[in-house]
């Protein structure tokens, strides 16, 4: 081979591969050319080479799906507050309403029974009230009178137990540090004296403002009697009144209500009937002063769930440790809970279905909640407003799940047959939403798409100076040093 073929062949691998020219876009600019490799230029900024995304543009998007959430979270949480703010203006009318219907879901049974055996609704109804409302009330003026003279002498006796448990805590063996309990313990020997001063009146009229509490029982027995005489006809006015569509849904979502309101109310009743009687044995098998008092207590105190079976536990266990001693207390307190124990696995799964049960912590969040705010009608009212809602978060999820196609309308238990209709109704517009879905994927595809080619629009429009430098090739008449040869290279 001749000293000019290798000279050719040298300048040949030596030389820049020359890319092909990209057509220019309607503004005239054309891409930046990189001579020599498909490497980006030296000194190139990342604008005109980066193909990835900026983290700007990322964080963006993602900001703004915060925002539109957030702002969705606002508007719902301010309707809410208006809605809390209108109820405590009209608390007065609604704690009377709230208390007549869960008062009537559990005479209705007996009520309906009557109606099936041809009984006028009136006269039923009469007769359910005055047979319910004669047995509690000859209950309580048997009882009421040696409770409220016993309560005062059971909360003394409480918190005269309690300061033994201070002692014991703070001599051996456990020799604890006494700052922090001696303040629990004073504060709860405190309220137990307030307690004692008032116990009396309290449980006589179950509310402190005697007026108020007769008024506000007038305004229940009257509700109750409008609820079981008229509820019925309550259900066509609604769906009269909402139309098809809307009342069909709220007839099987307050259906749902109703009966969780009366299940939950008469298992209660039930479950709180059981540990007053078993307690109440325990006690006077062990000869305990104010048996009679503390299961009338336990009574009463089983329907606020979970809170109320331990202070009627507690307060048990106090009075048989400073009357009868610490063995009997310990007796006391293995009584105690072997019946919470009972209560628990085997009465509460036995009479309340699964779709009744909530997670105890749900339970005892509501329970502490109602009672910070609206006190004992607040705790005791606190689990049925809490099952209520959960129903209704239920009825919502399988109406959203009848239309993502997840659920048929086979697998449900309707209640009522405007139930099944719209649960049919449901399921028959899965189709649609599967659509709508699908169209909306198709816009936000085509929205990234638009976006995308802006970007390389773009990109392709960048300033001459900012896709030249660094390698020249923007500068005019400027020497191209990546097209020179090599030292060396050139004809001898």
């Amino acid at each position: 081979m001749s000293d000019s073929d290798l000279h050719s062949e040298k300048r040949e691998i030596s030389s820049p591969t020359v890319p092909v020219e990209e057509p220019a876009d309607e503004a005239g600019h054309r891409p930046p050319t990189v001579p020599g490799s498909q490497q980006p230029p030296v000194g190139t900024p990342d604008e005109a080479t980066n193909v990835g995304v900026d983290r700007g543009q990322v964080i963006g998007i993602g900001l703004r799906a915060v925002a539109d959430w957030s702002l969705r979270f606002l508007i719902i949480a301010a309707a809410l507050w208006v809605v809390w703010w209108v109820l405590g203006k009209v608390w007065v009318g609604v704690l009377p309403v709230m208390l007549a219907l869960i008062v009537s879901t559990v005479m209705w049974p007996v009520v309906a029974l009557l109606l099936r055996k041809g009984v006028p609704r009136t006269v039923a109804t009469l007769l359910t009230m005055l047979l319910t409302f004669g047995v509690i009330g000859g209950v309580i003026t048997g009882l009421a009178p040696s409770v409220a003279t016993q309560s005062e002498e059971i909360f003394s006796q409480a918190s005269e137990g309690m300061g033994q448990v201070r002692g014991w805590l703070n001599g051996p063996p456990f020799n604890f540090e006494t700052t922090q309990i001696d303040q629990y313990v004073d504060e709860a020997v405190t309220w137990l004296q307030d307690q004692s001063a008032q116990a009396a009146s309290y449980l006589a009229t179950g509310v402190g403002a005697v007026g108020s509490f007769l008024v506000t029982m007038a305004m229940v027995l009257v509700l109750t009697f409008f609820f079981l005489k008229d509820g019925p006809a309550f259900l066509p006015w609604l769906r009269r009144t909402a139309g098809r569509t809307a009342g069909r849904h709220l007839t099987e979502a307050l259906t749902r209500v109703w009966r969780t309101l009366g299940g939950f109310i008469r298992t209660q009743a039930i479950v709180s009937a059981v540990d007053a009687v078993l307690i109440g044995i325990g006690l006077l098998v062990l000869q305990v002063p104010l048996a009679l008092a503390l299961a009338v207590l336990t009574f009463f105190l089983s329907f606020i769930p979970i809170i109320g079976a331990v202070v009627a536990g507690a307060l048990a266990v106090l009075v048989a440790l400073v009357t009868q001693g610490v063995s009997t207390a310990a007796w006391v307190l293995v009584i105690v809970l072997l019946v919470q124990q009972i209560e628990g696995n085997v009465l509460q799964p036995a009479l309340q279905g699964k779709s009744m049960q909530m997670h105890p912590g749900v339970i005892l969040l509501s329970v502490a909640a109602g009672g910070t705010i609206f006190g004992i009608i607040g705790a005791f009212l606190a689990v049925p407003v809490a099952a209520s809602v959960v129903v209704l978060l239920r009825y919502v999820s399988e109406q959203v799940d009848l239309r993502t196609g997840d659920l048929s309308a086979d697998d449900l238990a309707v209640t009522t047959p405007e139930g099944a209709v719209a649960a049919a109704q449901a399921q028959h517009s899965a189709p649609l939403f599967r659509a709508r879905a699908a169209r909306e994927h198709e816009r936000e595809e085509r929205t990234i798409q638009e976006e995308v080619a802006t970007e390389s629009r773009r990109r392709l429009r960048l300033p001459g100076r900012l896709r030249g430098r660094g390698s020249g090739a923007s500068r005019p008449g400027a020497r191209q040093d990546d097209d020179r040869p090599e030292k060396g290279t050139g004809p001898s």
